[in-house]
């Protein structure tokens, strides 16, 4: 082989180990307030990065994917992220994505007004999820207990995000602690009403987490800054022109399956955002220990795992406060 053919080789191996490098596998979630975290993919390219995102069911999915190493960044619930860390996932908490994002929504027929009437009720909500931690807290706060197993206050009936409206519809329950937009959509649609939206415990509304793999961050941290600008510049954007986040999550993410309406309800109760706190994490997971939910072996000390200096910088590169 001539010295120039094995340069020329030597140049492409270099060049695909660089490119390999930029690769950032985001693991994400199919709701309207994780929008902004799906069109990251969409201007990666400007970003000198290439993001393949992959869509999970649930947070939990989220979490075991970043544990068997087929994930560097995952969109999830801050339950997810509270419960991984606590068993053991190597995870920072790098930033916030999206505030509130849960509805209490019961049978228009169901005569459930307060958290209160749910006594001798049939609740449905995802198991492993912020929504279920905040419908435990709710039950407490106003003394009632819960199970899916008979005997307590309010039986609850665990499905998944996909089929809690299914079931509402065809009266298999009478109440959801739902996400968005399927709780929108089932105000619009009529076959549910509004009850509460469930931000009066000590978590107040919930953030949703960006988090990172701690290999990520700490071993390739140009390609976590990277990914850190991407995120702010499509948040912003999402943030700032509504027109184009409405586009992209009715049209790209689910289909044209939701109305206008649906996406503005959706939103005006799940606004995207950047921020996140270790105040904010900590109190989240003090409830979760409290309550019981989560599963967790030793809750988390939140100071140690949330990392929010890649964030930080990148908004003062793009002059955001």
């Amino acid at each position: 082989m001539s010295k120039y053919r094995l340069l020329a080789l030597s140049t492409a191996l270099l060049c695909t180990a660089a490119q390999a490098e930029d690769v950032v596998r985001l693991g994400n979630l199919k709701f309207a307030h994780y929008g902004a975290v799906s069109y990251i993919k969409e201007i990666a390219p400007k970003c000198g990065i290439k993001v393949e995102e992959h869509v999970f069911a649930k947070g939990p999915d989220v979490m075991q994917a970043i544990l068997a190493g087929e994930l560097d960044v995952g969109a999830t619930a801050s339950e997810a992220a509270i419960s991984g860390r606590a068993n053991g996932a190597p995870i920072y908490v790098v930033a916030g994505f999206a505030k509130g994002g849960a509805r209490l929504v019961a049978r228009p027929d169901a005569g459930i007004k307060s958290i209160k009437d749910l006594k001798g009720k049939k609740v449905g909500v995802t198991r492993g999820g912020i929504h279920e931690v905040l419908l435990v807290a709710e039950l407490a706060q106003h003394g009632l207990t819960a199970s899916d197993q008979p005997g307590k206050d309010v039986q609850l009936v665990y499905l998944a995000f996909a089929d809690l409206n299914q079931a509402l519809m065809g009266k298999n329950l009478d109440a959801i602690m739902q996400s968005e937009p399927q709780s929108s959509q089932a105000i619009n649609k009529g076959y549910g009403v509004e009850v509460m939206k469930p931000y009066d415990t000590p978590i107040g509304a919930p953030v949703r987490t960006m988090v990172m793999s701690e290999k990520f961050y700490k071993e390739h941290r140009a390609v976590a800054a990277k990914f850190m600008n991407c995120f702010v510049q499509s948040t912003k954007l999402f943030i700032d022109n509504k027109a184009v986040a409405e586009k992209y999550v009715r049209e790209v993410i689910f289909k044209n399956q939701i109305t206008k309406n649906d996406f503005d309800d959706a939103i005006s109760n799940s606004p995207y955002s950047y921020d996140i706190t270790p105040e904010h994490i900590q109190l989240t997971t003090d409830v979760m220990a409290k309550t019981g939910t989560g599963k967790m072996r030793t809750p988390p000390v939140a100071k140690d795992w949330v990392k929010t200096d890649l964030l930080e910088a990148a908004k003062k590169s793009l002059n955001i406060q």
